[in-house]
């Protein structure tokens, strides 16, 4: 849906400052689905085959296309078609339910004159994890609006592909991971839904950045074991880790300049690391909270009170929340199971955080590639419109990735002009930072939306006093 935005709406908006306005979903829209029939025995086979993979996954024979056979030529003309796509004109919105977004451009247009920090938190799974297109709209925002730093980062590096474009991270071979898809945990984890954790004695876990603060997020717990504190291998200061169960804070203040920080245990004690944070006074951080593999329901197994005390310190002024891929290919799919978990792990954002910006990010265009034919993910549509209507119902944003980037089978234009893997699912760097620097210019028009209406507010109040008569006795 593209909704269309003036400046007369937008004035309405900043003079209210509500943190949430509801605008009604749209109908949902029915697929139109396409096939192609095959002459070959060939490809009658690898029909056949596909049908036996769609089955698998619980519905009848999708759409189904053939891989496309690029060549040089072929990817030049796509990427520019593609280019093309990206671009948005007439002054259209592609964000749906924009009016939730105001709280955040407040705290944009306010930071600068107050020098205040702006945290932008994005959770999400793979495609939120690469931290390609997070750091797109990392670099585009705080060339605009102050580098606030790398923000929060999980500790060490918890899994194989984890990083962080600002802070490299790192931790010795005796840390066990917790949060992730194949070892949940209990749900006690930083506030990416990560955390590491170790009960042997030597164990390093690192970071290196530059910033004004830096904290390092723990788990307080009964018998909790020591550390050391070490700047640029330095001692500084010791660490206790134990007490009632519960996230807890240490807090530094460095020297200016890029530091290695790290933190090493120092007996057998038991000690769960949360996360770092190395951050500016002021300034933009958009922090990547991304796990491979999951699905928004994962949320929902995190412990709350841990949660919810993690995303408070951090105070966001926008979430991210992208999920959609898994669900969509999910053989356990359920339309009413999802609406329920989609709905409840919304609310407990909300309830982290109550005056906090969400902006939902709907999944993108992907594929089965079962021997160069492509089928669509069988539970797509129903996740985008399970997503539009609960961001719609609890006053959240939607921002329509598919939609955006062309709508159904535009993944092999991606594929084609080399800007997604032909996976058909994954994006390549390239790709994930125009998908990035896409919705970074859709928020940012409607940014200057606000501001213009601002000022035409503030411009119309400054007119009406001057007009008015000043105070004395007429003659």
């Amino acid at each position: 849906m593209r909704c269309r935005v003036t400046a007369s709406a937008f004035f309405g908006l900043a003079a209210l400052l509500q943190p949430c306005f509801a605008v009604p979903a749209p109908a949902s829209k029915t697929r139109k689905k396409t096939a192609h029939v095959h002459s070959t025995r060939k490809r009658a086979a690898s029909r056949a085959s596909s049908r036996s993979r769609a089955r698998k996954y619980g519905k009848a024979p999708a759409p189904t296309y053939r891989a496309p056979v690029t060549t040089a030529e072929m990817r030049s003309s796509t990427l520019v078609e593609l280019q093309d796509v990206m671009r948005r004109g007439g002054g259209q919105s592609a964000i749906e339910n924009e009016g939730a977004l105001v709280p955040f451009f407040y705290q944009l247009y306010s930071a600068h004159s107050e020098r205040k920090p702006v945290h932008i938190l994005q959770f999400g799974d793979s495609h939120t994890a690469s931290d390609d297109w997070a750091n797109a709209m990392r670099n585009v925002l705080q060339s605009r609006f102050g580098d606030g730093g790398p923000g929060f980062t999980d500790p060490g590096r918890p899994y194989r592909g984890y990083r962080n474009f600002r802070a490299p991270s790192g931790n010795s071979d005796g840390w066990h991971t917790d949060g992730t898809v194949s070892s949940p945990g209990d749900g006690r984890a930083g506030l990416g839904g990560i955390s590491l954790t170790t009960a042997r004695p030597g164990e390093n876990v690192w970071i290196q950045g530059s910033g004004e603060q830096l904290e390092l997020y723990f788990l307080q717990q009964p018998g909790g074991g020591q550390l050391t504190f070490l700047v640029d291998s330095h001692v500084e200061s010791a660490i206790s880790t134990e007490g009632p169960f519960g996230p807890l804070c240490f807090r530094y203040t460095p020297q200016p300049g890029w530091h290695t920080f790290e933190v090493r245990t120092v007996s057998s004690d038991p000690v769960r690391l949360l996360g770092w944070v190395l951050e500016n006074d002021a300034g933009v951080t958009y922090e990547t909270l991304g796990i491979n593999g999951a699905q928004a329901d994962l949320l929902n197994t995190w412990d709350e009170s841990v949660f919810a005390a993690q995303v408070s310190r951090r105070d966001p002024a926008l979430i991210v929340f992208a999920y959609g891929t898994n669900e969509a290919l999910s053989p356990r799919f359920s339309t009413a199971k999802y609406r329920a978990t989609f709905s409840e792990a919304l609310a407990r954002l909300r309830r982290a955080s109550p005056t906090t910006s969400i902006l939902v990010v709907g999944p993108p265009d992907c594929w089965l590639n079962i021997r160069g034919s492509l089928i669509a993910f069988p539970h797509l549509d129903e996740v985008i419109d399970i997503q539009r209507q609960v961001a719609a119902e609890q006053r959240y944003a939607f921002w329509d990735w598919r939609q955006r980037m062309g709508g159904e089978g535009s993944k092999r234009r991606w594929v084609t002009a080399g800007m997604a893997q032909g996976d058909y699912v994954h994006f390549t760097s390239l790709g994930y930072q125009l998908v990035g620097n896409t919705l970074c210019a859709d928020l940012l028009d409607l940014y200057n939306l606000f501001v213009s209406a601002r000022n035409q507010a503030e411009n119309d109040r400054s007119s009406e006093n001057s007009e008015r008569p000043q105070g004395g006795l007429q003659k």
